[in-house]
């Protein structure tokens, strides 16, 4: 499928006189590197201790010289030197989670600085560092960052230079849960919660969900006053049936004039409230979409036109329709075609699940950017190939169980931390600790005993009847998540009789909207 795909999308580069692929060609024969560098020093990690912490001409140095090595693309005001995005996951990308990708991404960019690095002894040192000691740790119950090397980093970054505070992400975009707008507006304590910032990340990112222009805007005001929001992503992407069928999520594109009514609105919430706030530039405010409802009701043509219309800074294409779900393949013609149709920067969807993928999705494409969601579940790690990949370097992770213990119990310290709340976050961890460990040869009732945890005894227990030794298996590589099969879209009743809202629908959706937040 994807040889027709290319096949398609090169005929029309061909009549179309497409711009040059975004990435350059890797070699096909890449080393299968499980070492990351020492990131606990100041000099080595891209982030914002690197690039705004320092004074003046250094920091504009650092970050002239990651734009240069990477494929820099800016989303309004905001600059991201590496193209990759977290995509919104529910009840995965809180801010333990999104920390964990960020380090992991930094950790990368280190490694793929030490390769240009004119000593060749620098490099191979570099990657002969061991991850267990540098990304996933040793972490005890009192020192995680101490025990990662990642807490000068997170600090430096709390205190940085104000210069590119905002403005510029080193690693990538790590996006909160989708939050509802009525439950944001009504102070609702979960998402509140939600929405709450990981402290080193130097562009804070959410993404709302809502059906009502006027509430959109009251929570836009809300992120950008209170500086929980660098930049702002609009869900029109989530299938769920619980959101389509009350009109939001991927099913709201197929009311053009509410479309473009709720991406004006925050378009221009964002630039009154930037401005009160004293920014020099807006928030940017961007949206991910579907193709569509399904093959007969596509809206992403529409989507596209309207939104770069509203002043929408970037698209997201998941390229797939909400009857899909996850199902299937992505078509990854359709986001090159968006790709040709759109003035804006456009991100890549769907069925990402490593380096290669993102290579050839952008290769094929020529689009700004990938966004991950499924393939990151368990592997945060995914994100340290890609940025390295993306900065000229070279790195394929593979932890051992051990290494990927170590992980789990510094996630788990970290949602803990996060919660306040020892029950809760090791519920919350269940999930990820079976993501974690999947392609494992794990007795199920090891498995069971971690999917029953209440605290970190019981973490603690579980994680020591495995074997730390046992090497990564290729089994954990490719599709993860649970891909489903296609599904019959809930919509509201008469949705799909015409493309633009009726005042009785209008009426009956924004009593509907839900004030859940999380997808």
């Amino acid at each position: 499928m994807r040889a027709e795909q290319a096949d398609s999308i090169r005929r029309k580069d061909a009549l179309a006189g497409c711009r040059e692929p975004v990435m350059a060609t890797q070699a096909e024969c890449r080393p299968r590197l499980r070492g990351l560098p020492n990131v606990s020093s100041r000099a080595a990690v891209p982030h914002a201790c690197g690039v705004r912490g320092t004074q003046g001409g250094r920091a504009r140095k650092e970050r002239e010289s990651m734009a240069s090595h990477g494929n820099s693309v800016k989303i309004g005001a905001v600059e991201l030197a590496t193209p990759v995005v977290l995509s919104p996951m529910a009840g995965v990308t809180n801010p333990p989670f999104r920390q964990l990708c960020r380090e992991q991404a930094e950790a990368g960019i280190a490694v793929a600085r030490a390769q240009r690095s004119s000593s060749a002894e620098s490099a191979g040192e570099a990657s002969g560092t061991g991850l267990g000691t540098r990304l996933t740790g040793t972490a005890s119950a009192s020192g995680v960052e101490a025990a990662t090397g990642m807490g000068e980093a997170t600090g430096a970054a709390a205190s940085s230079d104000a210069e590119h505070r905002g403005i510029f992400a080193p690693a990538g975009l790590w996006v909160c849960e989708m939050a509802t707008t009525r439950a944001l507006v009504e102070g609702r304590e979960k998402t509140l919660n939600m929405v709450q910032p990981d402290p080193g990340d130097p562009v804070r990112s959410v993404q709302l969900y809502g059906v009502s222009p006027k509430v959109t805007a009251q929570a836009v005001r809300i992120l950008v006053r209170n500086g929980w929001a660098d930049h702002v992503d609009l869900n029109f992407g989530c299938p769920a049936p619980k959101v389509t069928r009350r009109g939001g999520g991927s099913a709201l594109p197929w009311k053009t004039d509410l479309f473009s009514q709720l991406c004006e609105a925050a378009v221009q919430a964002a630039r009154e409230a930037s401005e009160e706030a004293g920014r020099e530039e807006p928030v940017p405010v961007t949206a991910k979409i579907r193709l569509g409802i399904d093959a007969e009701h596509e809206t992403w043509r529409d989507s596209v036109r309207l939104a770069e219309d509203a002043g929408i800074s970037a698209l997201t294409l998941h390229a797939r329709t909400t009857s899909q779900y996850y199902a299937g393949h992505a078509d990854w013609n359709a986001i090159g075609e968006l790709v040709q149709l759109a003035d804006l920067p456009v991100f890549g969807n769907g069925d990402v699940f490593d380096v290669a993928d993102a290579k050839e999705l952008m290769e094929l494409t020529g689009c700004a950017g990938v966004a991950i969601g499924r393939g990151a579940q368990g592997r945060p790690w995914i994100f340290a190939n890609l940025a390295a990949w993306m900065h000229g370097g070279d790195v394929h992770v593979t932890p051992n169980l051990g290494e990927v213990a170590a992980i789990i119990r510094r996630h788990a310290q970290l949602a803990a931390a996060h919660y306040g709340d020892e029950l809760k976050a090791m519920r919350e961890m269940r999930g990820h600790i079976a993501s974690y460990l999947r392609g494992f040869a794990i007795g199920g009732q090891v498995r069971d005993g971690l999917a029953r945890i209440s605290t970190f005894e019981d973490l603690e227990s579980g994680l020591a009847l495995l074997d730390p030794d046992m090497p990564y298996p290729q089994a954990a590589d490719g599709r993860r998540g649970r891909a489903g099969k296609p599904k019959r879209p809930r919509l509201p009743e008469g949705w799909l009789d015409s493309r633009t809202l009726s005042e009785a629908e209008r009426e009956r959706i924004s009593h509907a909207e839900i004030g859940v937040s999380g997808g």
